[in-house]
């Protein structure tokens, strides 16, 4: 069992980052191998609708998007996957939006990502995390995704770097994502 984590936040090791990182320590301690993929900060351009990847079902998005075409193989093969981002204008981050419209358009044409598991983690300074997690959220439903809930929305609140591990009930939501997740995982991968 496999859990692709994507950063959507420039910041490499900001906030959002620990978060996701949060969930993957309760995942690793259940034996299950997780993989960090930071996609904020690289070189991407959302969908144009050329419909290529539709008519070629080839697994790519043909405008040049060498970080969306990375990342679209390691969602694929993951039996679970977790998008990140913090909010920015009440959103998600440029990169996450490519990523969603991208790699959106070519694996809803293969049906790739069809009941694996999908869980959205907000970082948010004060807010506009709601709209975040549920743009994230509808691009897993849309995919026929499973989605595992937390004891709370999965949201830390942070300005700085390292504030949300001052946030005490954001971290145990992570914590709870991530038992929910490797309790369902079980159930779906066994």
């Amino acid at each position: 069992m496999k859990v692709l984590g994507i950063n959507g936040s420039p910041h490499k090791d900001g906030n959002t980052s620990l978060l996701i990182k949060e969930v993957f320590k309760v995942l690793e301690a259940e034996g299950i191998e997780t993989e960090f993929y930071q996609l904020g900060g690289k070189q991407v351009h959302g969908c144009t609708a050329c419909g290529k990847c539709r008519e070629l079902k080839d697994g790519k998005c043909h405008i040049k998007n060498d970080a969306i075409n990375e990342c679209i193989p390691k969602m694929n093969e993951a039996d679970a996957i977790i998008i990140g981002s913090p909010v920015y204008f009440a959103n998600v981050t440029t990169e996450i939006k490519a990523l969603i419209d991208c790699a959106g358009y070519v694996t809803r044409s293969t049906h790739s990502l069809k009941r694996k598991i999908g869980a959205g983690v907000v970082a948010v300074r004060r807010a506009g995390e709601i709209f975040t997690f549920n743009s994230i959220n509808d691009f897993f439903l849309i995919s026929q995704m499973i989605v595992p809930g937390s004891s709370y929305w999965n949201v830390g609140i942070g300005k700085l770097p390292g504030d949300v591990l001052k946030d005490e009930e954001g971290m145990q939501t992570m914590r709870h994502l991530g038992e929910n997740m490797a309790w369902l995982l079980k159930k779906v991968c066994g």
